[in-house]
């Protein structure tokens, strides 16, 4: 099933997702149309909030369904460190056809549960070390235009009211 993204606006884009404690087939369906919500809308990574679940539960995929081992299913993920820093165009599903430039860390480790509830730790680096911030953002309410200046934030903010006013949002 593909799920219709949430676009900016929404509240479910600003809430606080709830923790996933129910690992069993439920949660594997829900993974696997994730990945495909995700790899039909052209995007890299999938949070909860995105599809309109208040959960702390994001898939990543750098590959774009490429190479079947990249699949990453990351529920209930916390940032443990972060090192460096690299600025590069991001954009998000939610913010159809919209990117800035965002400062984000270089390297980044994170620690989440797997689709059966296991623990893990695994570090990124680069766009790897981006999904992992602008996913886990997603699940704290955030977007990547917070992480921008006040004046291009505005501007963004600016454009999508224009496209909501005219009906193209």
């Amino acid at each position: 099933m593909i799920y219709p993204i949430v676009k900016y606006g929404q509240e479910v884009l600003e809430q606080i997702g709830k923790p996933v404690t129910e690992f069993n087939s439920d949660l594997e369906k829900l993974v696997a149309d994730m990945f495909v919500t995700m790899y039909a809308a052209h995007g890299v990574g999938l949070a909860g909030p995105q599809i309109g679940l208040s959960l702390r539960l994001c898939v990543i995929d750098l590959t774009s369904g490429q190479d079947p081992k990249a699949k990453l299913v990351l529920a209930n993920p916390v940032i443990v460190s972060v090192e460096g820093q690299q600025a590069d165009d991001e954009g998000c599903l939610s913010l159809p056809d919209i990117r800035a430039k965002t400062r984000r860390p270089l390297r980044v480790t994170v620690q989440a549960q797997d689709l059966h509830g296991e623990e893990f730790t695994l570090p990124g680096e680069g766009l790897l070390a981006r999904a992992f911030c602008h996913e886990t953002d997603h699940l704290d309410g955030k977007l990547f235009i917070q992480h921008l200046t006040q004046l291009k934030r505005d501007s963004i903010k600016r454009k999508v009211r224009k496209l909501m006013k005219a009906g193209e949002w």
